[in-house]
């Protein structure tokens, strides 16, 4: 008969398990620490040596990385979705910028779409506790801070969605719009008009994920996207028009 005897899990085998769920489920983040060894044996329950067997494991997997004197951290592994040669690219390419919004509409639509079906309660009051404190970032006109918490609204909706690779792949992508790679958020934010129109656009969209509206929500996202399609593109074409007044005046100087 084709039946083996069952052995009981290694506790260092079980604390993989947990951290590594952590990591997927976008619990625990690039560049998180993690708790000192005696904290976390004891948060786990587990003996030093098991939790070192552990930890050893997850470096060597590359999903743990250690800074000297400084502690355990979880592996900056997001900019790996693409190579340095190609982020290079994009930052010179106007059309990433736009193939990316693009991409956006699409995908964030969805996350917008599931979000608003598969959201638990807790999810539901963590988006929109992202939405007041973008509320109160507007009313202080801090549009450094708008721009923070623009990504951060719209990963709690992809993280709301409870599809883990969407919320991973759309992390990387985040991580190149904060590096300003494919354009600067801030911009937008920087121009009262659209300022107050892009609360108001992530207002419709708090709203009907709130609401469990899942037709609502996508097309608020897409509302959204397309909104900031058209200021991407008014403002290039404004840089072009000032490049060439540029040259003129260089000419006049002559």
């Amino acid at each position: 008969m084709p039946f083996q005897k069952i052995d009981a899990e290694k506790l260092a085998t079980a604390i993989i398990r947990q951290i590594e769920d952590l990591i997927l489920q976008g619990i625990l983040r690039p560049g998180d620490r993690l708790p000192s060894e005696r904290e976390l044996s004891e948060r786990l329950g587990v003996s030093r040596p098991s939790l070192r067997e552990a930890v050893a494991e997850l470096q060597t997997s590359g999903l743990l990385a250690t800074k000297a004197g400084s502690g355990i951290y979880v592996a900056e592994v997001l900019g790996s979705a693409f190579s340095p040669a190609l982020i290079r690219l994009f930052a010179r390419s106007d059309q990433a910028v736009f193939d990316y919004l693009s991409f956006r509409r699409d995908v964030e639509g969805m996350a917008a779409e599931r979000a608003a079906r598969l959201a638990s309660d807790v999810d539901l009051k963590v988006i929109d506790a992202l939405f007041r404190k973008m509320e109160a970032a507007h009313s202080k006109r801090n549009p450094t801070d708008e721009a923070d918490l623009d990504a951060r609204f719209h990963l709690a909706i992809i993280e709301a969605s409870h599809n883990v690779i969407m919320l991973h792949m759309l992390r990387a992508m985040f991580e190149l719009l904060s590096d300003g790679v494919f354009y600067d958020r801030s911009v937008l934010f920087k121009n009262p008009a659209i300022r107050g129109e892009l609360l108001e656009q992530h207002r419709a969209i708090n709203q009907a994920i709130q609401a469990r509206d899942p037709i609502a929500a996508r097309a608020a996202v897409a509302a959204h996207m397309n909104f900031v399609e058209l200021e991407m593109t008014h403002n290039r074409k404004a840089m072009r028009h000032q490049a060439t007044a540029q040259m003129r005046l260089q000419q006049i100087g002559h």
